[in-house]
């Protein structure tokens, strides 16, 4: 035989009114609340302090660069103190000393020739292979038979226009 289930029989009126009562109450519904306002609370002032923190970060990293810049200034100026340092520059910008006579060396145009400050790199320049000292020696007897035409002087006077 099947067996049938017992029937719930209520112990009294506390068990009806637990068995009616539903499960989302009012406390609940407060609890929720509260819980999603903290949440709010907190996620805005989670978000305030990264963004405070980011910007601490940023101004860590100004304050290293502006005591790098001054530490260049710094040394800049120790430079300056040193009169060889301030001799050099002068001479740079074409000052002489006293009893001194300064010459400017001018290309063909007459424009005043600029200084290289810029070495060529070794490597790039192209290597010439080494030659027997006999052949340099034997150019020098075959030009001797041979001079060069010689060519003519370079005017004396420039041409006004």
């Amino acid at each position: 035989m099947p067996r049938r289930p017992a029937p719930r029989v209520a112990a009294g009126p506390a068990a009806a009114v637990e068995a009616r009562r539903p499960r989302f109450t009012g406390r609940a519904a407060i609890l929720v609340l509260v819980v999603a306002v903290l949440t709010v609370s907190y996620a805005s002032s989670l978000r305030a302090y990264l963004q405070q923190r980011e910007h601490i970060s940023d101004l860590k990293d100004q304050i290293a660069l502006r005591q790098a810049s001054i530490e260049d200034l710094e040394r800049e100026k120790a430079r300056w103190e040193d009169p060889a340092y301030v001799r050099q520059q002068a001479r740079e910008l074409n000052y002489v000393m006293p009893g001194e006579t300064s010459y400017v060396v001018l290309d063909e145009n007459g424009d005043p020739i600029e200084r290289s400050s810029e070495l060529t790199d070794p490597s790039t320049v192209a290597r010439k292979p080494p030659t027997a000292w006999w052949s340099t020696a034997w150019q020098s007897v075959e030009l001797a038979g041979n001079p060069p035409r010689p060519e003519p002087p370079p005017p004396s006077k420039i041409d006004e226009k």
